[in-house]
């Protein structure tokens, strides 16, 4: 009894909706001499006032359902937000700590006069190729790739020089020749030692490496392509 109390005023909402034209097409369809038609007529007309009201009806509960699950949605939209936050906040505290003991190499070749005299200014250098490296201790040796300073390994005729540019513990940033001090080229390493002249350096906090799994997280601080002290991220794809 409800429900066909709902589907007549579902349908009389609907027909009261339609323009006079389509009215009187609906009423003439519905019309007919036959009694039995009528009949049939009206009941089919009731079952689709019935249909209208139960699609009603799901449509007012999915309404009810939809603030509960945005509410839902959005928590947990909250919750992946200040995960990132958090994983963010690591990376930059890691390199906020990290990056004064990375320092920037440049590979520099020394002028030569016309008379072929080499020029010690290296100002007017020509900058063979520019690197990175790690300080050590504070003694002033720093840790980098061979072939970094191939060149200047390999260097007969004293053209080449290794500049060396870092902050000390002061945030303080200064630059100073570096001199090899060790190598090993088929592990792509070398050693040189700088001045310190009595500054205090940051030396890096070494870890381990015999513990570490494939998949974990690692991050590289350098100055690739001459842009001094970026942070690239990735992961550790292969055990050694």
């Amino acid at each position: 009894m409800t429900m066909a109390l709902a589907s007549s005023k579902a349908f009389s909402s609907i027909f009261n909706t339609l323009s006079p034209i389509n009215q009187s097409k609906f009423v003439l369809a519905c019309s007919g001499s036959n009694h039995v038609d009528v009949i049939d007529r009206r009941r089919r007309i009731m079952i689709f006032g019935s249909s209208l009201a139960l699609t009603s009806s799901l449509l007012g509960s999915n309404q009810q359902r939809l603030p509960m699950e945005s509410a839902i949605a959005l928590e947990q939209f909250k919750e992946k937000e200040e995960e990132l936050e958090e994983e963010e906040e690591r990376n930059v505290n890691l390199f906020q700590k990290t990056s004064p003991s990375v320092v920037y190499i440049e590979a520099i070749e020394l002028p030569k006069t016309s008379s072929g005299d080499i020029l010690t200014d290296e100002e007017n250098g020509k900058i063979e190729g520019t690197g990175s490296g790690f300080v050590w201790d504070k003694l002033g040796h720093i840790v980098t790739n061979y072939h970094v300073i191939a060149k200047l390994a390999t260097d007969q005729f004293g053209l080449q020089r290794c500049k060396v540019s870092l902050v000390d513990a002061k945030g303080t940033r200064f630059s100073k020749e570096g001199k090899i001090v060790g190598l090993d080229p088929d592990n792509d390493l070398a050693v040189l030692k700088i001045e310190t002249e009595g500054r205090e350096l940051n030396p890096v906090v070494l870890g381990t490496s015999n513990d570490l799994r494939v998949g974990q997280s690692c991050f590289a601080i350098g100055n690739p392509y001459g842009y001094e002290n970026t942070l690239t991220i990735g992961v550790r794809v292969v055990r050694s």
